[in-house]
């Protein structure tokens, strides 16, 4: 088998290093220690995570939509498909070099997609994008980040999955809004945490790749109730 290259590595705000890898046509960014985060094997479930919440949108007109993590690209090219021309898709990126990475390693997974003049690649916490949000700034928020509510790698995503987290997010949606959580495994406590925070939620189980086997993860559509 075809031995994994090391192409790149960068450093995370809390210190992991991550890295990236490829063998053949396939890439991985995994932790130092092994645990993989992504693969351009499996974006069936990043890409599910904005058809879904877009379809929920119902064919809002010139959405504004955030996107919580570039990881490969998988979310950004699902919704750049969905969207109309007029939206507007701002992705959140917190590790810089991962931005960098798109163009000078990952081209052939990319493409294009980062020339779409409906995109804006903003450097930073997605959850700190949240908190500094005027009222009503996004009509979807997607979210990617780690491996979700019960997230591996940093501590401090309980600012986005936590109670706080859920009222910043709900509070910088627009009416009937949606909040859209990608995750590595079922959580029904989080279920109940978003009713419990003015949202209406509902679970999807989706396959991690676009094959009817394999792994499955999880998809949050949160729909914003009242004002």
């Amino acid at each position: 088998m075809q031995p994994w290259e090391l192409l790149a590595t960068a450093q995370a705000p809390q210190g992991d290093t991550l890295r990236l890898l490829r063998r053949g046509h396939e890439y991985s960014i995994r932790l130092q220690g092994g645990n993989e985060l992504m693969s351009s094997r499996l974006s069936g479930s990043e890409e599910a995570l904005a058809t879904l919440a877009l379809e929920a949108l119902g064919g809002r007109a010139a959405p504004r939509v955030l996107i919580g993590g570039l990881g490969m690209g998988f979310t950004l090219r699902a919704a750049q498909e969905v969207a109309p021309r007029d939206a507007r898709l701002i992705v959140s990126e917190i590790v810089p070099e991962l931005v960098g990475w798109a163009t000078e390693h990952m081209g052939a997974v990319f493409g294009d997609c980062l020339d779409d003049p409906r995109v804006e690649v903003r450097t930073g916490d997605v959850a700190a994008e949240i908190r500094g949000a005027e009222a009503g700034s996004y009509d979807a928020i997607l979210l990617d980040v780690d491996n979700g509510p019960d997230g591996l790698t940093r501590a401090g995503n309980d600012s986005l999955y936590g109670e706080r987290g859920l009222q910043h997010a709900r509070r910088a949606l627009s009416k009937g809004g949606v909040l859209a959580v990608w995750s590595a495994a079922q959580d029904q406590g989080f279920t109940r945490r978003l009713g419990q925070n003015g949202f209406a939620a509902k679970a999807h189980m989706v396959r991690a790749g676009r094959t009817k086997r394999g792994a499955k993860h999880t998809i949050w559509i949160a729909q914003k109730t009242g004002s």
